[in-house]
Formats: C-alpha cells, structure tokens, sequence
C-alpha cells in the first residue's frame, strides 16, 4: 500500500496546484487502471497479473483525487471570482467548521461559505455552500463556537493554488452569530468552556495548559510558555495528535476488557471514545487525520506488526488524501504522517541500536522521540530554520506527565459542572501540567537551547542527510557506513559551533563598545535598544523572543531598566518571552484585548512596574531623557494608539521612535506636540510604508532615518 500511498500523495499535490488539469488527469489514470485490468485478466502468470493490480490500484487512487479536485473545482472558481480587488467590501454567512483559534492579532477559523455578497448589495448574493474560507476576526462574540453559523462583513484575499481556503476574509467588525452550535458541537462547547472555568483559578502558567494537554485548546498559553515550548520541542503536546487519541481508545479499551466483553465489544467502545472525543475536541480535519493515526499506530503495535502497521498508515493516508485533496500540501499531515511512521517502523531498531551501549528501558525511552525528531525535523525548518538542541531529552522528561494530564485534564472537563469533582480534577490536572511548563521554561532557558539552521529547501535536504548519519551511527551497519556517519554528525556539530558560540565571540569582537543605539535583527518587526551611561531601554520586542535572546546575548544585556512597547502587535510585543524577568519598568501603549493584558500580566508577575504610556510623561535614562510624545490618554489601542518616545541628551543621539503611526496618526501626534527643532535619528513609522505624513518628516529632519 506504500507505493498506492505515495501515487495518492503526489496526485493531491499535483491536482490542487494545478486544479484545471485535474479532469483530464483523472481520465487518463481512470483510463490506465482500466486498460492493466484487462491486461491483467489476461496473463496466467499469477506475478504479472499480481503487478497489473497493483498499477491499476495505484492509478485508481491517483485518479480517485483528481475526480475530487475537478469536481469541486466549479464552486471554487466561482468564489475565486468574487471582486474582492482594491479593498472591495463583503458579506459572508460562514459556517464555522475549525476550532475558533487565537492569533497575533484576534481570532481565526475555518468555515464553509454558505452565501456570498458584494456589501450590502443583497440583490447580488449568491449561494455557494461548501467551499472552504479562512476567517480572520479582532473579537469573538458571545456563541461563535465550532458549528455556529455567523454573518461576516470585511474584505478579502484569493489564497495561493494548493491551499484548502479560497478565500482570506478580514472581518471588519465582530462577526453575527446567526446561529449558535447545536446538538453534540453544543455540548462539547459547554464542556470546554466549563475546563476553562474550573481551571481559571489556579496558577499560572500549568492553568492554561490544562485545557491544551485534554482538548488542544490552547487559548490560555501565554505567549511567554508557547515559546518556551517550541523552543523545547514540546508544543506537540497542546495540539491533538495521535498520541492524544490512542490514549482515549486504549482507555476504553482496556475498561471494556476489565468488564470481561468480547473483542467486538472492545472495539465497539473503543471507537464509540474515539468518536466522543474527536467531536469534543473539534472535528476539523487534522483532528480526524489525528484520530485516524493514532487507531492505526494502536493497532499496528497491538499486533506486533510493524510492517502491518506501515500498511495500514499508507492505507489512510490514501484515503484520507482521496476525501481531501488538500492534504497533499498540508505541513501538519505530512508532519503527522512522518511521525507515525516513524514510531511504527523506526523506533524499535533504535532502541535495540542504542541498547547496545544502555540498559534497554532508556534506549526504548530515547529512541521514541528520537524517531520523531529524526522524521519531522526536516519538514519543521521549512517554515522554522532552527533546532531545538536539548528536544530529545525534554520529551523523554515530560512523556510521563502528558498521558496523566490528558486523562485528568480530559475527566475534569467531563465533570466540569459536578461541584468539587471537577475543580478537584482540575487540581490534578494541574500538577503534571505545570511540570511540562516547569520542564519547557527550564530548557528553554538553557544556553544554546535553539540552534539556527538553514532555511528552506537546502536546510530540509541538510538535515535529512544529518538524520540519515544519526540513523547509520546508531543501527547496525558496515564499518565503512559507520565512519561516513561519524564523520559527518562531526562535520555537522563543527559547523554548529562555527556558527553558534564562536559566531558569537566574533559578533562581539566586531561590536564598538561605545554604542548609544542598536537596531536588534529580529526579522520583520521592531527591537532596538538606547544605552546611556549603564542604563539600558528597549523600544519594542520583535516578533519572536529567539532572535531578540541573541541579541541581547551578543550586546552583553542582561537586565532593561525600561521597556517601551509601542502596541501589541505581533511584530512588536512577539518576543516579550525573551525579557520576561529582566525588565524593571514598562512603558505600554493603550490596552484592547485579553492578549495585551496577559503579555503585561506575565512581565508583572516577574518584577516589572507598568505604566501606561501618556503625552507629557518623561523620565531619565542615565544622563539621557525620556519623553512620551503621544498617545494622549483616550486614544484606543491600535496602530495609531503607538507610544511615541523620545530620548535626547548625554551621550544618546537624539532620536524620536514612531510606532506603526500611520499618516493620519502622525499628524495628530504632530498636533501639539513639542518637537525638537531636529533629531539625529528617527525610526520611521510602520517599516517604512506608504503611509506616512511627509510633513512630519520635513519638520523633524532627521539626519539618520
């Protein structure tokens, strides 16, 4: 089934990049299949008859999925159609179909279309069920849950060929719940939010792991632990994987065979759980794509088959591809497919590998995390070029806490509504929750805990070959294989340090030790820090805290005394994990969303002072000043909400830092406002886009922009 898997694979991606080919391709393959039949029906040889199957299975599949694309492809082209050019206003009534997921900057999810408008014009709607759309929304009103049917009104974007969702759409206000969830989708609404209130109360930061380890809920993980987590190689733990579901199965399971039923008893109830659970947890695709592995994983193990097992995998991953085509490009299947299989068919002949040189429990406790890095480290440095260097051992640390938080997780979530019985779980659940936490800040924490790697398609192929070296030096294998493996992990671990600690070294040797400003490289987004006289302030975080750890490592910084978070956008609050507990004063802009509060809750409870950032404030920074130019104290939070600071005087340049002011922003700022007749340097609003106030400029004259 694994060359039936393979021909379904490249078809899906094939046909949903090249959707107007897909009819075409179909035929041709339906054609083939039918033609090695017949050939096949044909020949005595039972092998040539055998292989003449087997192709016309493997062009069946492949013609399966593009029947799929093609006849789905008319309602997709009509939505594509849709004048959504120039910032064009819509109105769209969506069927939430995915979990209602945080994002940088609200809320997203996936849904159906059921009817599509220009505006207001609602002559001009048309009915259009059942094409995918992704939704992007600031606020969530009450009753928007997976099954609610809601009314959104904003602009939108095509999406690229291969992706699931025709269109982006960018609500331009809350969206109508026109209908609220009903039957089991209610229920299992009901349920969730009543885990988020029993484990509301206890301490952070396990709380809001709590609902993630049960449910993959991930709504209250601060943005400070999702980091730690990644950068640990644990954030598998709060989505729903296959792990998740083959604990519920073998659950049931198991308590059918405690009550002495049959084996199709047994089953019965195993799936009847896994079912319970997959519309508890959401069944949007890749929860299905979970439940579906992890089935197959159970069984393949019950067996003691791994081939079988492989046969089985390839088996859904063929039909899974054939229901939805879309797949094919989706990172989170092929992630899922990787791991599987190589816990099925890889971690056995590593642990008996490394049993040579350990007892056999360790070796059989490395090498499952150790299969999974070695098969899903490639795919993850497509989309984030780094390692997490101490991944293995942290997962070996955490694999006993995430089965007990899931199953306490998942029973308090169950009797969320039955006084003490829930809250008492809850505590439990707790408990495990909070050693994952303990154990992902702590490596995190760690020097070296995140080591670059290249990106793209040349970082996939690097690391595979390291993967494949990992593999050689471990399994039994000619001498000759054996040295070329060793020789190469040598090669790879000098690179590592040439680019990493010595790296570093020369960074800093390069670095003048006179600096007053530094512009930190954290991709795009803002992070640059003022020194005066030992006292350090840094105006905005970057998007994510690894680049920013670096350079506040390489610039020797150890502790701000001010932090200016201009907003709260993604691209300039990302990274506050990386300065959490080394902050003695924050300055902030104004305060919009539950987000925004967490962020500052999270540098409060480690020491720092808030303030919220008004015109007319000033303050001293060594021998330097500080000076809030804006925002006044009623303006809402947003781009225009940017606090604009100034520091001027000792050895600091003059220098004035505008947010992501827009034009009409920085002309209100400007308002009353009074500016140096020049400034040395300005940071130029929003990245240097179009939307600027020439005049400003003109006024300031800055000598460095």
């Amino acid at each position: 089934m694994v060359p039936v898997a393979a021909s379904a694979w490249l078809a899906a991606a094939l046909a949903t990049l090249f959707p107007e080919s897909a009819g075409a391709t179909a035929l041709a393959c339906w054609g083939g299949a039918l033609v090695l039949l017949v050939a096949g029906a044909r020949r005595r040889w039972q092998r040539v008859r055998t292989w003449c199957a087997l192709g016309a299975v493997i062009l069946a599949a492949a013609a399966a999925v593009g029947t799929h694309v093609a006849l789905a492809q008319p309602a997709r082209d009509e939505v594509a159609r849709a004048e959504v050019e120039g910032g064009r206003v819509l109105t769209a009534q969506v069927r939430a179909v995915g979990k209602i997921e945080p994002s940088s900057n609200g809320w997203r999810f996936d849904g159906m279309l059921d009817r599509l408008q220009r505006g207001d014009d609602e002559d001009g709607a048309a009915a259009i069920p059942g094409v995918p759309v992704l939704v992007r929304t600031k606020e969530r009103p009450a009753g928007l849950d997976l099954g609610a049917l809601v009314t959104i009104t904003g602009t939108a974007w095509r999406t690229d060929p291969g992706e699931r969702a025709v269109l982006v759409i960018d609500a331009n206000s809350a969206p109508r719940v026109d209908a609220e969830a009903a039957g089991p989708l209610a229920v299992a609404a009901a349920l969730r939010l009543g885990l988020a209130d029993v484990s509301s109360g206890l301490p952070p930061p396990g709380a809001g792991l709590i609902a993630g380890l049960a449910v993959g809920d991930t709504s209250g993980v601060s943005r400070e632990l999702d980091a730690a987590m990644k950068a640990s190689s644990l954030s598998h733990l709060t989505a729903v994987s296959g792990a998740n579901c083959a604990l519920i199965v073998a659950g049931a399971f198991g308590l059918a065979a405690l009550c002495g039923a049959r084996r199709g008893v047994r089953v019965g109830a195993g799936l009847v759980a896994l079912g319970s659970f997959v519309i508890l947890v959401s069944p949007e695709p890749s929860v299905v794509r979970a439940a579906a592995m992890a089935a197959i994983a159970m069984l393949g193990i019950v067996l003691g088959r791994p081939g079988g097992g492989l046969s089985l995998l390839a088996t859904a991953i063929a039909v899974l591809l054939v229901s939805d085509p879309w797949l094919g490009l989706s990172l989170g299947f092929a992630l899922s497919s990787a791991a599987t299989g190589a816990l099925l068919v890889g971690a056995g002949p590593l642990a008996d590998g490394l049993s040579r040189w350990m007892p056999q429990p360790l070796a059989l406790a490395i090498s499952v995390p150790l299969a999974a890095q070695i098969a899903c480290g490639p795919l993850i440095v497509l989309i984030a070029p780094q390692l997490s260097a101490y991944g293995v051992v942290a997962n070996m640390l955490a694999a006993p806490a995430a089965p007990l938080g899931t199953i306490l997780g998942l029973a308090a979530c169950l009797c969320a509504g039955i006084p003490l019985l829930g809250s008492g779980l809850a505590a439990l659940a707790w408990l495990p929750a909070t050693w994952i936490a303990a154990t992902a800040t702590t490596f995190a924490s760690l020097p070296g805990s995140v080591l670059p790697w290249p990106e793209g398609w040349g970082g996939l192929v690097a690391l595979s070959v390291l993967g494949v070296a990992v593999c050689g030096l471990v399994l039994p294998a000619r001498p000759a294989a054996r040295v070329a493996a060793a020789w190469t992990i040598s090669a790879a671990i000098g690179v590592g340090l040439a680019l990493g600690p010595v790296a570093d070294v020369v960074d800093r040797a390069a670095l003048p030790t006179q600096w007053s400003i530094a512009a930190c490289d954290v991709g795009q987004g803002d992070a640059v820090l003022v020194r005066s006289q030992g006292a350090t302030a840094l105006v905005d975080t970057g998007p994510d805290p690894e680049p920013l750890a670096r350079c506040l490592d390489v610039l020797g910084i150890a502790r701000l005394d001010l932090l200016v978070l201009t907003h709260f956008d993604h691209d300039h609050s990302g990274g506050v994990a990386a300065v959490v507990g080394r902050v003695d004063r924050v300055l902030h802009g104004p305060v919009a969303e539950a987000d925004d509060e967490r962020t500052l809750r999270s540098l409060q409870d480690d020491g720092a002072a808030l303030t919220s950032a008004t015109r007319g404030m000033t303050g001293v920074l060594g021998d330097a000043r500080w000076r809030i130019l804006w925002p006044r104290p009623d303006t809402p939070g947003g781009n225009d909400g940017s606090v604009t600071v100034e520091f001027s005087g000792g050895t600091v340049p003059s220098s004035l830092f505008l947010g992501d002011l827009s034009a009409a922003g920085q002309r209100a700022m400007a308002t009353g406002a009074a500016l140096l007749t020049a400034y040395d340097v300005v940071k130029v609003a929003h990245h240097g886009s179009a939307d600027q106030d020439p005049a400003l400029y003109a006024r300031i004259g800055a000598a460095l922009a």
